[in-house]
């Protein structure tokens, strides 16, 4: 089962909750999601991340904080709002407060996980370090993908192997005693890195066969044949992607060029997050279209020529035709992958 990739494995991500509503940032996508609520997927828009606010290495806000903390290496920068960088401050970390695997803030004190240890260290000022206490983290509590505050409870999402994605509300996390148990809606699903995996399929890619050329006869023939072939990103097979979403003006991917966006940095991921860790910057992501090629061969009695094109697919659809066209003499597809590796 394919699975979301971890936050330490996706530069400029994050999740949290605000009063007025969830958030997910894509600084690779240069934009953030913000619902509702996670579980529901309602009133969800896409706006567009001020470029002072991307590549952050954690993401907290709260409900009962009009503030948004990004935290990068021994500094963090505190905005109110993410599109605009308004109200914009710089402080330093506290060395206590430096490092950590996971940040949150739950009400009004912020919570440092340093998994290795095992320690969670809950504070009330990530500059000065006030109220600084070191508390025990549950074994079961250090293995969240992301982890936020919603009100007084502590949050993370993890895989399930039997139920999917899920985020859990803990009491308290040195006990792990548990609160609630939440899915997360497809369509907000569809925006965390590596999500489109457990909504479309995992990415795939084949060899596929546009024409086939026979000379049944007794002599060499030589023929000119025209090849209509389809070129480009198949928009049409993941359009539910943003479906329940509102890209706003401001965004610079506008609709559809948010979900070739979002299929592209896919396709980029590893076998492990259902992608095919491969490079297709210099495909055509145009809207897919047919394209017309002259072909001229010479077979020889008896010989067939096989003509195949390369495709990206996630699950059974296909979604990017590429470019890459090979000639057979037997019908066994290629072996070789023609598209660059992103390792």
């Amino acid at each position: 089962m394919p699975e979301i990739v971890p936050r330490k494995e996706a530069p400029g991500t994050g999740v949290f909750r605000k009063s007025n509503g969830d958030y997910i940032i894509r600084s690779d996508l240069g934009c953030y999601l913000r619902t509702q609520f996670l579980e529901t997927g309602h009133s969800t828009e896409i706006r567009d991340l001020h470029p002072s606010c991307r590549d952050g290495e954690h993401y907290l806000g709260s409900e009962r904080d009009p503030n948004i903390y990004i935290i990068k290496r021994d500094s963090y920068r505190v905005v109110q709002d993410l599109s605009t960088d308004q109200g914009a401050k710089v402080y330093e970390l506290h060395p206590n407060c430096r490092g950590g695997d996971h940040y949150m803030k739950c009400s009004n004190f912020f919570l440092i996980l340093f998994c290795e240890r095992g320690v969670m260290r809950g504070v009330g000022n990530l500059s000065t370090d006030y109220e600084g206490e070191d508390v025990p983290l549950h074994p079961q509590c250090r293995l969240g993908l992301y982890y936020f505050g919603i009100a007084n409870f502590r949050a993370f999402i993890k895989m399930d192997e039997r139920w999917g994605t899920q985020f859990y509300l803990y009491k308290n996390m040195t006990t792990a005693t548990l609160a609630a148990v939440y899915s997360i809606h497809p369509s907000v699903l569809n925006f965390l890195t590596g999500g489109l995996a457990l909504t479309n399929g995992s990415s795939s890619g084949s060899w596929h066969c546009i024409k086939t050329l026979s000379n049944d006869s007794d002599v060499p023939v030589s023929w000119t044949h025209m090849i209509t072939r389809k070129v480009g990103f198949a928009k049409e097979k993941v359009s539910s992607i943003e479906r329940n979403w509102q890209v706003c003006a401001s965004v610079a991917l506008k609709a559809g060029e948010l979900t070739a966006a979002i299929v592209k940095a896919q396709l980029a991921l590893s076998g492990h997050y259902g992608g095919s860790n491969v490079k297709t910057e210099q495909e055509d992501w145009t809207e897919a279209r047919e394209e017309e090629e002259t072909l001229q061969a010479t077979l020889q009695p008896k010989q067939n020529l096989y003509v195949w094109q390369y495709r990206l697919s996630l699950g059974p659809e296909p979604v990017l035709f590429c470019r890459d066209i090979k000639f057979t003499r037997d019908p066994t597809p290629p072996t070789t992958n023609p598209l660059p590796s992103c390792s």
